[in-house]
């Protein structure tokens, strides 16, 4: 009948209509699928919380590819260094930093940058101090060829300048922009040896230390104690041993003795890291609210190799 025909019709329409509907979400969802795995999905996961980041050590070895790798996720990064100046003007991403000379050991330098930033990234360290007597090879260590200034102490260059940084912090108060009891993101570079006394023999180890190397440790160590007491810093301590790239001439001879030392389990020797993989690993940290506390190189190398 008519009136059969005209239901069965209308039927078919709603089949029709409903069949069109879903291969219209299929196809959705094969893009969205395809789109999630491709470059444009990194980049625009990158870009949708950026943050603004201060990097103090910037122009240096460890802070300059940090710098490097912030801008390339989308962040805006201030560096801030006594130099102030891009130490890789042609490059692509450095050029695009907010590059500031300033004193971190001036509370009122490291409180100003503090104000404007919501994460931060510590990278100033030396390995000869001008109390060590050895200063005069931070040229030949140091991956930025820098030299200690007059005042350049242990604790004036780690302790003082991270604790200008932690105070500065906290008495920001609130974070609005985390939303919540969000806690401020930091990233301190301390050092593998650090950690020595959380090892048998390590107090004794300790000892036999020289003079330098004990003074250096006191202010990584008070770094991190401080670090750890802060209710209002989500601290990422990364631990790292020897940093390397395949310019590092001076140290490229023995990373195959710490990484075969490591691998063996010799006390005391951690396994190198590439200046590379640090900074992958420091920007996980400024970025994932789940990285806090001590980063040893284990847990480095996952961080590095996420993205």
């Amino acid at each position: 009948s008519t009136e059969s025909q005209l239901t069965t019709r209308t039927a078919h329409k709603r089949i029709s209509s409903n069949m069109h509907r879903f291969f219209q979400i299929l196809a959705v969802v094969a893009v969205a699928s395809n789109l999630a795995s491709s470059p444009i999905a990194y980049a625009l996961s990158a870009a949708s919380k950026p943050m603004n980041v201060a990097v103090f050590g910037g122009t240096g070895y460890v802070g300059s590819a940090v710098c490097e790798r912030l801008v390339k996720r989308g962040h805006s990064v201030t560096a801030v260094s006594r130099r102030g100046v891009n130490p890789r003007p042609d490059d692509e991403y450095l050029s695009q930093v907010n590059w500031v000379c300033g004193d971190a050991t001036d509370p009122n330098t490291v409180r100003q940058i503090i104000n404007k930033c919501d994460s931060c990234v510590h990278a100033i360290g030396l390995l000869f101090d001008v109390e060590s007597g050895l200063s005069q090879f931070n040229t030949i260590v140091s991956g930025s060829g820098s030299l200690p200034g007059e005042k350049s102490t242990y604790d004036a260059i780690t302790r003082q300048t991270m604790f200008n940084v932690i105070d500065a912090i906290e008495k920001k108060g609130s974070f609005p922009s985390f939303g919540g009891n969000a806690k401020f993101p930091l990233c301190f570079v301390s050092a593998a040896e650090a950690g020595w006394p959380d090892v048998p023999l390590g107090p004794q180890v300790d000892k036999l230390a020289p003079e330098w190397l004990q003074k250096y440790l006191v202010a990584k160590r008070a770094v991190e104690a401080r670090l750890q007491s802060s209710s209002k810093i989500r601290s990422c301590i990364y631990r790292p041993s020897l940093i390397w790239d395949w310019t590092k001439y001076d140290v490229l001879p023995v990373i195959p003795v710490f990484n075969l030392a490591s691998a063996i389990g010799v006390p005391f020797v951690d396994k190198t890291i590439r200046v590379e993989d640090l900074a992958d690993a420091i920007v996980q940290g400024i970025e994932d609210d789940d990285v806090e506390g001590v980063q040893r190189f284990m847990q480095m190398e996952e961080l590095a190799a996420r993205d």
